[in-house]
């Protein structure tokens, strides 16, 4: 390594102009990020990394503004740059060819007008790439690298066209373009399953290696962190709680904080406090799903079966998870256990109901929720939190206008929120405390069955925990029954008894959670096992120091 680090942040203050005055989001952050090497930099939502991110490639917000710092970049042809005040010409310069930017969300940074081709290449061309044919190789190989299959179709294709993960993999193969120095990671991994997650961090191993970038790398999982960084760097409430290297901050955290965020980590440690409850073997199942097939027309072409030939049961007051990969036809058998998808063939009962056979929906939608897993697209965001409770109960016509008031408080503070919040917006919520707003909804016309789709995955190491326990607890004091849709095996080893196993819409393992997870039958369970990040530090770590 040379004797300058690739990235230096010294002392970094910045500032946000609001209605309410001048905000301090980061105070007096260092950092390094060495030339082939990753530094980690981890906290909560709101803790300040990605304004940090922001300020290093130079965009942050128009209310932002660099307080105080500096920030230099030690390029291997030019020398050092310093990066604050820099021009918007010297940054074009910079962006693409020099450093990049692996955002976190793929919905807001893809051009939904524009091919996945044309999004790929673009800093090519925006670095002068002339030859057409020139780009659209590099285009599908980089396509290739970060695991996207059939490359030259999908590059013809468009965002909506792509599942979630593999728009993830598009903004990362964008970014690998022309092989900057230094790409700062913006949680590129925090919304992909433990497979993809694994193939796309082991990727920005190899450029790592092979070409001596340095990774900035922003997360909120201390177990990936473990696994990939060589620095880590804490941050909470804009200040620095702990730094160093990644094995000494996690083996001996100093900082209460660090512990805290170690101990919250599903991968890691147990964040849910439940005991499995007492099944009946002699009641009926509340809910049972027989050879379940289910396809999606589309026109001109065969119909896509989403999902082929699946059966489970779910007893009452127990949780079943649907996990498996991207595709894997998760999402789409919640969706048809909720009632949502039309011309399933096979049967869904739930209690006495036959989904599959309703005409109308309306009545049994009373006893079956879906929690969608953004929270913050599914809330009226021109609604208070009050009316946005009570919106179900106006549907189905319960109550008066003050009973469904006093209801709306009641489930606020059901999910251990203030009776107050009932006056705000969601945008004035954080992202627990929407989806928070999100459970309650679904519970407040008292149904027997909750579907949560991926309802914790957007969601920070402690506030996920916070909802796990949350969850466990209304299911103890309610004796609801749960379908939980997970990409993320740890979480669901926390909180499902059963266990369906899903791969390419097929079910491929089913049974007991304990069993699937301690005994696997199958290859692919195996592999998502495997992938679950953390093994490092879960080997260096006893129970007692995780959990101190």
């Amino acid at each position: 390594m040379s004797a300058q680090p690739l990235l230096s942040v010294r002392d970094l203050a910045v500032q946000y102009r609001t209605r309410r005055g001048l905000v301090d989001a980061v105070r007096g952050v260092s950092l390094e990020v060495e030339a082939g090497s990753v530094t980690a930099l981890v906290g909560e939502s709101g803790s300040g990394k990605s304004t940090v991110a922001q300020s290093v490639i130079g965009l942050l917000a128009g209310n932002g503004r660099i307080a105080g710092g500096s920030i230099t970049l030690n390029e291997r042809t030019d020398g050092v740059t310093d990066l604050v005040g820099l021009s918007e010409k010297g940054w074009r310069h910079l962006r693409g060819r020099c450093i990049a930017l692996i955002p976190q969300d793929p919905g807001n940074s893809l051009n939904p007008v524009a091919t996945i081709g044309w999004s790929v290449g673009e800093a090519l061309r925006i670095h002068g790439w002339k030859d057409r044919r020139k780009i659209d190789a590099r285009v599908i190989d980089l396509l290739d690298r970060v695991g996207i299959d059939d490359p030259e179709a999908r590059a013809r294709q468009y965002p909506h066209e792509l599942s979630g993960g593999m728009r993830q993999r598009v903004l990362i193969a964008a970014a690998l373009a022309l092989e900057p120095e230094l790409i700062i990671a913006d949680e590129p991994t925090s919304a992909l399953d433990v497979t993809v997650q694994r193939t796309v961090l082991d990727l920005l191993d190899e450029l790592r290696a092979e070409s001596g970038t340095g990774i900035l790398f922003i997360t909120h999982d201390l177990a990936v962190a473990a696994d990939r960084s060589d620095q880590i760097v804490v941050l909470r409430g804009g200040q620095v709680q702990e730094a160093g290297p990644s094995a000494a901050v996690l083996t001996h955290p100093q900082a209460e904080y660090t512990r805290t965020l170690l101990a919250d980590a599903p991968s890691l440690a147990s964040v849910v406090e439940r005991t499995p409850p007492v099944v009946d073997a002699a009641a009926h199942p509340l809910v049972e799903v027989t050879r379940l097939t289910q396809e999606f027309a589309r026109p001109g072409r065969t119909p896509l079966r989403a999902v082929d030939d699946v059966s489970f049961t779910v007893a009452r007051g127990t949780t079943h998870a649907l996990v498996g990969e991207s595709g894997s036809g998760k999402t789409t058998t919640g969706r048809s256990i909720a009632g949502f998808n039309r011309e399933a063939q096979g049967v869904i009962r739930v209690g006495d109901t036959d989904v599959t056979a309703l005409k109308s929906r309306r009545a049994f939608h009373r006893t079956t929720q879906l929690v969608y897993q953004n929270p913050f697209a599914s809330l009226d965001p021109r609604q208070s939190i009050t009316s946005i409770l009570t919106e179900p109960l106006r549907n189905f016509g319960i109550g008066d206008r003050a009973d469904r008031t006093e209801r709306a408080a009641h489930h606020l503070e059901l999910v251990s929120l203030a009776p107050e919040i009932g006056a705000r917006h969601p945008h004035e919520l954080s992202g627990g405390q929407r989806q928070r707003v999100a459970i309650a909804r679904a519970l407040i016309v008292e149904p027997e069955l909750v579907v949560l789709d991926e309802a914790v995955s957007a969601l920070d190491v402690t506030v996920q925990a916070q909802i796990l326990r949350l969850l466990a607890r209304l299911q103890s004091e309610l004796g609801l029954t749960y379908v939980f849709i997970s990409h993320d095996l740890a979480v669901v080893r926390q909180i499902a008894d059963t266990v369906s196993v899903l791969q390419r819409g097929r079910q491929v393992e089913y049974g007991a959670a304990q069993q699937v997870f301690d005994h696997p039958q199958h290859d692919y369970t195996r592999q998502l096992l495997a992938a679950i990040p953390g093994a490092s530090l879960r080997a260096g770590l006893t129970e007692t120091e995780v959990t101190a």
